[in-house]
């Protein structure tokens, strides 16, 4: 079984007006290194946590569901107070959105209780985005896989972590490649250039740092599937 294990998601002190800023001056023209990853930024009263979210379709992005809900009880997070920022380096993005809806893996709560094995979820953006989104795809262990995401201590450049390799566990990917706080709901790729596609999720850290991956499943892709 699985030890009580941290999640990633990160609080951080954000200001409404900066993410008002990410809504209203987005750089089209702008494409980065990675434009279908971005930021997810959920803002609060005096803090906003962040994590990582990834284009699949112009209007749907792929995160883990603690980055949306409340693991304690399941309840969703104020949609309002979420916005998804793609390709952010820290001045410029590539296309920005608030949230429409989120569709959170049906297992994810079970027995009122919150299970790390299916911490994924879908949101859908109030807007397409230009970016290309990233396709999904399937893979056997052990790898090599490359890891993405906003880390705590580089929390305005994407970082990525190539040549990773894992095993599984409990239907949980132990990948040993090392994670920081952010890095919830980023991307798992196999593959290089065009042909990349996403396996799986970043959804928590180990106490050595190595990363926790929920695997793509059939639920995910019967999400996507009308997208086609």
């Amino acid at each position: 079984m699985l030890k009580t294990i941290p999640t990633l998601g990160h609080r951080i002190a954000l200001t409404l007006g900066g993410l008002w800023l990410a809504l209203c001056h987005p750089d089209p023209a702008w494409a980065g290194d990675e434009p279908a990853i971005g930021r997810l930024n959920t803002a609060g009263y005096r803090t906003s946590e962040m994590c990582t979210a990834t284009l699949i379709a112009p209007d749907r992005a792929l995160t883990a569901a603690h980055c949306v809900t409340r693991p304690e009880d399941g309840y969703l997070k104020r949609l309002t107070d979420m916005v998804f920022v793609a390709g952010w380096d820290g001045s410029r993005h590539s296309g920005a959105s608030r949230i429409k809806a989120v569709h959170v893996h049906p297992k994810a709560f079970s027995g009122g209780q919150f299970d790390l094995r299916h911490d994924i979820a879908v949101i859908d953006l109030n807007e397409p985005l230009a970016p290309a989104p990233l396709p999904i795809g399937s893979t056997a262990l052990p790898g090599p896989l490359t890891l993405m995401g906003y880390r705590r201590s580089r929390p305005h450049r994407l970082t990525v972590t190539p040549l990773c390799y894992g095993t599984e566990t409990s239907s949980i990917w132990r990948i040993a490649c090392r994670v920081e706080p952010g890095q919830s709901g980023g991307p798992v790729l196999i593959g290089t250039g065009a042909a990349r596609r996403i396996v799986g999720v970043i959804v928590a850290v180990t106490r050595d740092e190595e990363a926790l991956v929920v695997p793509v499943d059939d639920w995910l892709r019967r999400q996507i599937a009308p997208t086609r």
